[in-house]
């Protein structure tokens, strides 16, 4: 068996002979690495003629196994499908780990053996986690192996229920003469377990790690190899995590999951909206609250803008959890429509929590949040902003919103300032606005003195 170098493209897996600055298919800088693989001379292969089966005589099998971790089913859509393959990524430190020993256990509740194998910590450590956890199950085995023919022997021997990889970086084969967490080495352990579950119906979980970019590390296939592809996100340095669904042969991809971290683990978030308004100040300028949609599940959320006069010429827009791009939109909105310059202004954007947001029916928030903290203004505590803004300033209809007026129903909300709308719920009351225009009159937002006043200073102090 000869061996060749190659080198691939860790964002979508297109291969080349040689080293390239740019990948030819998707055009990313400097994702080509160096890898060894076999070269196999031709040889021919004889296929076999394959039963058929009608499609109208295929029996339909949706066997769920629930986790009973309210958050994970949501998520999954239900539950782990048997026989399923599953890929679970994010950042180190994020939590991985974690979730995965809880699922075990709730798992080892409900099947007769669970086998969580990991090639990055030992025994020891593992047990360490799951006593911390509270987590004692007899029929809940622990392996340290990296070497995947060795781990096939343990599954064939052992013939577990559920089964835990951690991490797939970590595991190597003989099957590919590369270094372990080679791409080569990684599709080729993941090829293998993939056949394991589907032939034995057993469901597997993977544990994958992402680079800097915030991406999956290893091949672009690795993705289409599995059938679920979950991604945690979040601050390692605060509590919340959200977990997102990437890819899911057996439910949708818009649910998402939200926990907390503490002491004993990752705990069910179980209301989201309380949790991202908690610590909100009254009467503070330059917030405004508002309320988006993931998948089914309806959250409203605080949106801070701060306003600051710069000298300089070119001031400086800043975001976090919110598009920047669409922000210099928003702002560019602002100056033409409603007159008020924000060039010798910088624009700062946070959405609170660390959530990170890409629904533009948060549009009318963020601009009133930045009205609000220009003018020195606080908007009304207990009123609601929901709109997307378009380029001739008028406000348009948004997705599920019965949904997210509901939701501020429950919080107790008292008004809502929206696009023409015919939903009425109980206890609210909807301020139909059709341009950006109309919602400053509706609040009677004008410049404050403070406001003038910090203005003229700045625009008379030298550059």
């Amino acid at each position: 068996m000869k061996l060749k170098t190659i080198y691939i493209c860790e964002s979508c897996g297109h291969t080349a002979p040689k080293w390239l600055g740019k990948c030819p298919d998707c055009d990313a800088w400097n994702s080509f690495h160096e890898d060894v693989v076999a070269k196999d001379p031709k040889r021919e292969h004889k296929g076999v003629a394959q039963s058929v089966q009608p499609l109208h005589q295929v029996k339909e099998s949706d066997n769920r196994i629930p986790t009973n971790i309210g958050e994970l089913d949501r998520v999954l859509g239900g539950g782990i499908i048997e026989g399923s393959l599953v890929l679970m990524s994010g950042e180190p430190g994020i939590g991985k780990s974690t979730l995965t020993l809880k699922l075990c256990e709730q798992i080892a509740n409900v099947k007769q053996n669970v086998l969580y194998v990991s090639g990055e910590e030992s025994v020891q450590q593992i047990s360490l986690r799951a006593k911390r956890m509270g987590i004692q199950k007899e029929n809940l085995g622990i392996l340290g192996e990296n070497s995947v023919e060795n781990i096939m022997e343990t599954l064939e021997a052992e013939k577990p229920d559920f089964v835990v990889i951690d991490s797939i970086q970590v595991m190597n084969t003989g099957a590919s003469p590369s270094l372990a967490g080679s791409m080569s080495q990684i599709r080729a352990c993941t090829e293998i377990f993939m056949t394991f579950a589907k032939q034995n119906n057993v469901p597997i979980l993977i544990i994958g790690h992402v680079n800097k970019e915030g991406n999956l590390a290893g091949p672009k296939v690795l993705e289409h190899l599995v059938d679920t592809v979950l991604l945690i996100e979040g601050d390692r340095y605060q509590n919340l995590r959200v977990l997102r669904t990437v890819k899911n042969r057996y439910g949708s991809t818009n649910e998402i999951g939200l926990f907390e971290m503490t002491d004993t683990g990752l705990a069910e978030v179980r209301s989201a909206s309380k949790l991202f308004l908690e610590g909100r100040k009254a009467d503070a300028f330059g917030s405004a609250i508002t309320a988006v949609v993931e998948g089914t599940r309806p959250l409203l959320l605080e949106v801070q803008a701060l306003t600051s006069s710069t000298p300089f010429g070119y001031p400086k827009r800043a975001a976090s959890g919110y598009d920047v791009n669409r922000l210099q939109l928003l702002l560019a909105v602002i100056q033409k429509h409603l007159r008020i310059d924000m060039s010798s202004h910088d624009v700062y954007v946070n959405v609170v929590g660390g959530f990170k947001v890409n629904d533009r029916s948060t549009d009318l928030a963020v601009i009133m949040a930045i009205i609000s903290s220009l003018y020195k203004t606080a908007l009304p505590q207990e009123s609601l902003f929901i709109g997307e803004v378009g380029l001739s300033g008028e406000l348009r209809s948004v997705p599920h919103l019965k949904k997210r007026i509901q939701e501020a129903s429950k919080i107790g909300f008292s008004k809502i300032y929206t696009p023409p709308t015919k939903e009425k719920v109980t206890g609210l009351t909807p301020v139909a606005i059709e341009e950006i225009g109309q919602a400053l009159k509706e609040l009677s937002l004008k410049k404050s003195k403070t406001a003038k006043k910090s203005q003229t200073t700045s625009a008379h102090s030298p550059s």
